[in-house]
Parts: C-alpha cells; sequence; structure tokens
C-alpha cells in the first residue's frame, strides 16, 4: 500500500507521473465591489496603517503568491462575486496559467473550477446543480494505461447555518450527478467512478452531510441541530463511502489541520444558560448587553428622552459600516423606526423599488438596538458584532481561537491520495498573512493499482 506523503504549507505540489492535484479554497468573498464588509472580519480592528490588509488588492496579491506557488492542475475556488469575478480572478489566466474556467451559474456567492489546459481537458460540459459543480477531466501528459481515464471533480459550497438537510441533500445530488456522468460517458464501472469531492462543506464531523460521504449512507435517525437530515435513508450510488483525503496515512504529532480558524466569540458573546436556546435562539450574554446599554447612553445623552434620534442612529451607522445606507444594521434600525415598504409591483425591478430611509421623527429604543444586534447574531455575524463593540471602544476580552474543519477532499476508493499539503494557522485569520477566514486544502492523486 502506498503511503501519503504529508507537506507542511508554504509548498509546491510535487507534479507525479499519473497524477492529479486538486487545490481547494474558500477565498472569502473579494471585496472589489461586493464584500464591503469584509474589513469586520479582522479582529482587532485594523488600524489606519494596516487597513489596506483587508482590500482586495492586498488579499488577492497573497492569493495570487500562495496559488502559484501551489500550482495544482485543477483550482476549485469557493465564495466569488458574479459582479466583478473576470477582473479580479483575471490573475489565474494572466499571471498563473489557468486558461480553463468554468463559473457557477447563480447565486451571489458562487464557486469557480479553474484548471490547465496542457495538462487536462475538460471532457464535457460541467454541470451545475444546488451549490455543487461538476467537471470532467483526462489527464493529457500520461502515457500510462489508464490514461484515458475520467477523473470526476466535485467543486461544493454547501449551504450554511441551520441547514443540515439541505447540505445532504446538496452532497448527494453533486455526487449521484457525478454517478450519472459516469454512466453517460459510458465508465465500466461508474459506482468506481475517479471522483473527487472538495470544497467548503459549511460543517465539521457533526454534520449529515460528511456522514453521508463518509460512510456511505444516512438515515431518519441521524440528527443535526435537533432536526433530522433526511426523512428516509440516502445511500450513495457507489460501492464504498468516499475517504477522507486529507485524514489519510497521518502520525499522532501530525493531526489534520483546521481549515476554519477564527476568534472563538460565541461562548462570550451569547447566553450559556440554556444550552438548546443557546442555539436555536439564542440571547446576548450580560456582557454583550452591559456593552450595548453603555455604547446606546453615549449616543442617546443629548436626545430627548434619552432614545436615539435620526441624527444618532445615522452618527452610529457611519462608524461602523462607513456609511447610512449598508448593512443589516441599517435595514433593520429603519424598520424599528417606522419605515414602512410600501407595496410591491410584481413587474417592479428591484432596483426601482423606493430606497429604505430613515424616518425624520423616528426613534430607535434600546430595546430596537438589541434586536438590531440579534439579528446581527442569529444570522452568524458575531465577527461583525464583536468588531463593532470593538470600534464603538467596548471591545471584548477575546482570547481564545474557534477551530474547525470545514473545508474537506475526498476520493473514492478508486484512487490513491500520493500527496497532501497542509496550510497550518494558531492565529484567527483573515490576518497579515491569510486573505481569508478559511484555509485551502490540497492534495493529489493516482488512480488505484
Amino acid at each position: 500500500m502506498v503511503a501519503v506523503k504529508h507537506l507542511a504549507s508554504p509548498a509546491a505540489i510535487p507534479r507525479l507521473p499519473a497524477c492529479l492535484s486538486v487545490l481547494s479554497y474558500n477565498v472569502l468573498l473579494p471585496n472589489s465591489q461586493d464584500g464591503w464588509w469584509n474589513y469586520k472580519m479582522y479582529l482587532p480592528p485594523l488600524s489606519p496603517p494596516d487597513e489596506d490588509i483587508s482590500t482586495w488588492e492586498y488579499r488577492k496579491s497573497l492569493l495570487i503568491e500562495r496559488i502559484g506557488l501551489i500550482d495544482a492542475d485543477v483550482v476549485c475556488i469557493q465564495e466569488v462575486s458574479p459582479l466583478s469575478f473576470e477582473e479580479d480572478f483575471k490573475f489565474m489566466t494572466e499571471n498563473l496559467g489557468y486558461d480553463g474556467v468554468e463559473l457557477f451559474r447563480k447565486g451571489r456567492f458562487r464557486p469557480a473550477t479553474f484548471w490547465k489546459k496542457d495538462r487536462v481537458e475538460l471532457v464535457c460540459p460541467a454541470q451545475h446543480k444546488d451549490r455543487t459543480m461538476l467537471t470532467t477531466f483526462r489527464l493529457n501528459d500520461c502515457d500510462e494505461a489508464g490514461s484515458q481515464d475520467n477523473w470526476h471533480v466535485l467543486n461544493c459550497h454547501l449551504q450554511a447555518g441551520k441547514q443540515g438537510g439541505r447540505r445532504v441533500r446538496q452532497i448527494f445530488e453533486g455526487i449521484t450527478t457525478a454517478y450519472k456522468a459516469a454512466k453517460k460517458l459510458k465508465e465500466e464501472t461508474p459506482e468506481d467512478m475517479k471522483l473527487i469531492v472538495c470544497g467548503d462543506f459549511n460543517g465539521g464531523s457533526e454534520c449529515g452531510a460528511v456522514e453521508l460521504v463518509e460512510k456511505g449512507m444516512v438515515d431518519q435517525d441521524f440528527i443535526e441541530d435537533g432536526e433530522q437530515v433526511s426523512s428516509k435513508a440516502k445511500k450513495l450510488p457507489l460501492s464504498a463511502p468516499l475517504n477522507d483525503a486529507i485524514d489519510m496515512d497521518r502520525e499522532d504529532d501530525n493531526p489534520v489541520p483546521s481549515t476554519l480558524v477564527v476568534p472563538e466569540l460565541i461562548s462570550i458573546m451569547i447566553d450559556q444558560g440554556n444550552i438548546e436556546t443557546a442555539y436555536m435562539e439564542p440571547q446576548f450574554s450580560q456582557q454583550v448587553l452591559d456593552r450595548l446599554s453603555r455604547i446606546y447612553k453615549r449616543f442617546a445623552k443629548d436626545s430627548p428622552g434619552m432614545q436615539m434620534t435620526k441624527v444618532d442612529v445615522e452618527e452610529w451607522l457611519t462608524l461602523i459600516n462607513g456609511r447610512v445606507g449598508r448593512g443589516t444594521e441599517f435595514r433593520n434600525a429603519a424598520k424599528y423606526m417606522g419605515w414602512k415598504e410600501p407595496p410591491t409591483d410584481p413587474d417592479e425591478k428591484k432596483e426601482d423599488r423606493p430606497p429604505i430611509v430613515i424616518p425624520d421623527d423616528g426613534v430607535l429604543t434600546f430595546s430596537d438596538f438589541v434586536a438590531v444586534y440579534l439579528d446581527e447574531l442569529r444570522q452568524g455575524k458575531f465577527w461583525g458584532i464583536a468588531w463593532d463593540l470593538a470600534k464603538l471602544d467596548e471591545p471584548l476580552d477575546v482570547d481564545e481561537v474557534f477551530q474547525a474543519r470545514y473545508d474537506r477532499m475526498y476520493c473514492s476508493a478508486s484512487l490513491q491520495p500520493m500527496v497532501v499539503l497542509d496550510t497550518i494557522s494558531t492565529k484567527p485569520c483573515p490576518n497579515k498573512f491569510e486573505p481569508s477566514d478559511h484555509l485551502p486544502v490540497c492534495a493529489s492523486f493516482q488512480v488505484r493499482k
């Protein structure tokens, strides 16, 4: 049996005969046109001399260096913006030689797959499903037997949040699509196809999508976040479950690295009094409520009745979001202050609808101020709340780091991982050296003898 070689980044993935190398990377939404809020991912808030670290130009320079050094045959990226994709990632072709590309067809946060045409040939058109995209390749520079094998690469960015059932459906549909593609291509044993599944699973070992991939099936007894992930048993159409390529042949002193490394905020931000409601319907801890109370009083101190007026709210929004008019904080505050959405014409385009405005005579009570931030909390924007508190001179004491393995790479039993590249960070990401809150995963594969 061939032993998997583990390398530590920064390093290139070695080019081996009859091998396919794949890099998967959630790059964090480019903020050249969209993703204005990305600066809030950096904790503590960046000082003026370091603010360029959060810009797309700086982040892009880190990506060019890393992706170029690794030099994988196929690169699966998650979280690109369709608004600026061509400009954001033209470096992949112009600088790094990835002259093949497929962008997912819909959504604000899309996956994209790149490849080098001198190394691999796209066999058939890519297939786009629910947050998964399948590309099928053949190796170009391989004279060995089996060089005409089809290699199926499934690029995934599964649904985030309390959506375990949807994540299961997404990965099941994606793998089933690969199986059908293998049958359509008249592969002799489609259940033993050469398949690599990679991307952001938006969950760790506790989630149903991982269970389905690693066990080959999941049934109605599997519970995630207190709910069934499937009303009936789902079984992958494969001869065996997929193998966790990144976790194969590891020594005890070389554990699988985390791919999500961020400040640990949940334990200090959420009231842990009731374990069940702490996740299902989270409430703020007392230390957060105390900070919000002091912030509110500072803004409202000169206003009638000690309540935040339009002027106070606009000052607050400008401090946290750079200007009035963007962010869910703005939209929710406007509604709490009395703005009502006018009746909509079904034929009216979204951009033609009247803008949201803060009513001139509206007030934002303290309970509504807290409710604005509770909405952020329940959307999982812990980082945004922590950034706002710090910006408003009420920082949380954040000492711990949350680490999880959301980004994964699996292969079918017909493939043997040859080299795995580990990228490790002990500091919360993104930061000066990491352009995303996620770290990449990368491996090369050979057909199992």
